[in-house]
């Protein structure tokens, strides 16, 4: 449980989501992935470094620049966590639609 809750964190920030909606076209530079938001490099560092503590990316230094690559794991696990819900939420309402049609009858 402890690894959904840091990817859960992780996710929780818009900037981060977007950030990895970039990688998801491919690796990047820390510098190219800092380009569209209204903030220093260094504030997307700090983003870069929470997802990367929770797993989601991985960085590498190669030279003077850092690459960060999308390492999706983390979110198949978070994802098969909320399947289970899907499955809940699916019988409720078939439970419910059921019931209405019992109803009326």
């Amino acid at each position: 449980m402890e690894n959904l809750d840091t990817t859960f964190a992780a996710l929780a920030h818009a900037t981060r989501r977007s950030i990895l909606s970039r990688l998801m076209q491919g690796e990047s530079r820390l510098s190219d992935l800092a380009k569209p938001f209204n903030m220093s490099q260094t504030a997307v560092s700090k983003h870069v470094r929470v997802l990367s503590d929770a797993g989601l990316l991985t960085i590498e230094k190669r030279g003077r620049t850092r690459h960060c690559r999308l390492n999706a794991e983390p979110m198949k696990q978070a994802t098969d966590w909320l399947i289970d819900y899907q499955a809940f939420w699916t019988q409720q309402f078939d439970n419910l639609a059921q019931h209405l049609a019992d109803e009326r009858e």
